[in-house]
């Protein structure tokens, strides 16, 4: 008996796991399927109303509520470690003080992470292989502030075998990215950053989808007048995604997370990104849009 309970349980484990991994697999397929219609929800900074922003248990909160990716925020440490902290220091968000560059890893596991009324908990700053091995075969994780630790961050990527898993993006225009990075850009799943007030937003969409084709373009807009974001069917046309940031209104034009959920206007926020061909919604709501979008059969 105890030997066929061994057994069950072993099976529960490995069918787990496959299913676990099964899920990463789907993700990576619709990430890069443009006509998918069903909308990717990105957990930013992870679940941070219930756990410290950009700690892992925020990340796996996110994972267990079932969104698709989750943000993180590159730095490093002294001694050359990617670590995920999203200010140029520590002071906000731990109980230390200073910049992650004057710490070794180890100094800076000596502080831990605030919560979001600034409570000091017992979670600490996590590495960026913590987080991928944590995401591994789950979820899809973006990398935001990680322009300057690209190369970094593929060796870690390469070593936990996530590589397909992670989302590279900057704002930078397509040359400049390709004199710094090179070849590595051709080994990257990427997406550009552009802001579409800018006069030069059209042309660089135009070289970003001629030269590479990003799996998708994060498109910020403080106002909601841009001919870009009211015809944006020429990007998924040219077989990339569209990403828009439900977090605040200066991002989105005023077509904000805050207006869905205290204001209970769906039509004008979350709708109306929809509506503008927005298969990736970033979101400090990540709950609230799930079940938003599961309710019209709009999520996997």
């Amino acid at each position: 008996m105890k030997h066929l309970t061994k057994i069950f349980i072993i099976g529960l484990l490995l069918s787990y796991r496959l299913t676990a991994y099964g899920q990463a697999d789907q993700l990576i397929k619709q990430l890069h399927n443009p006509d998918d219609k069903h909308v990717m929800v990105v957990a930013h900074r992870g679940d941070w109303r219930n756990a410290p922003e950009n700690s892992l248990q925020a990340y796996k909160l996110a994972i267990e509520m079932g969104v698709d990716v989750v943000e993180t925020d590159l730095n490093e440490t002294k001694d050359g470690v990617v670590i995920i902290m999203h200010d140029e220091t520590i002071d906000r968000t731990t109980d230390g003080k200073g910049k992650p560059s004057d710490y070794t890893l180890a100094e800076l596991k000596k502080f831990h992470l605030r919560n979001g009324l600034g409570v000091v908990t017992k979670h600490t700053i996590p590495t960026l292989e913590e987080v991928m091995e944590l995401a591994k075969g789950k979820i899809l994780v973006n990398r935001d502030k990680s322009y300057p630790y690209y190369r970094e961050a593929y060796a870690v990527l390469k070593k936990t075998g996530t590589l397909q898993q992670a989302i590279f993006k900057t704002d930078v225009p397509y040359q400049e990215v390709r004199a710094k990075y090179g070849a590595l850009l051709d080994s990257i799943t990427f997406m550009a950053v552009v802001y579409i007030d800018k006069p030069a937003a059209h042309a660089v969409i135009a070289e970003y989808q001629k030269e590479i084709k990003p799996v998708a373009f994060e498109l910020i807009f403080p106002t909601d007048t841009s001919e870009i974001i009211q015809n944006a069917g020429f990007i998924r046309a040219n077989h990339s995604k569209i990403w828009i940031n439900a977090l605040w209104p200066w991002l989105n034009g005023g077509h904000d997370d805050d207006r869905a959920v205290e204001e209970n206007d769906k039509k004008d926020s979350w709708d109306w990104l929809i509506a503008r061909g927005a298969t990736m919604i970033q979101t400090d709501r990540p709950k609230d849009l799930l079940n938003y979008l599961r309710s019209r059969s709009r999520h996997k």
